[in-house]
């Protein structure tokens, strides 16, 4: 539960990114951390990437009832 809402906020945060992309040519992640080639920009990049992975798994997952 807890990896999943992790997951979640780094594809909330990639998919803001990707906005801000997308409207201001602007790259939050580049900006913050020293350009999109810098090692922290691509660690946050793999991160969200792998988190989006994880996000699948979300889509696949049977639900679990409410009590």
């Amino acid at each position: 539960m807890t990896l999943d809402r992790i997951a979640l906020i780094l594809v909330i945060i990639g998919a803001l990114n990707w906005l801000l992309v997308g409207l201001f040519r602007y790259d939050l992640v580049a900006g913050l951390f020293g350009g999109s080639t810098s090692l922290v920009s691509r660690i946050i990049y793999v991160l969200i990437g792998v988190a989006g992975a994880w996000c699948i798994s979300l889509l696949v997952r049977p639900r679990e009832k409410a009590k």
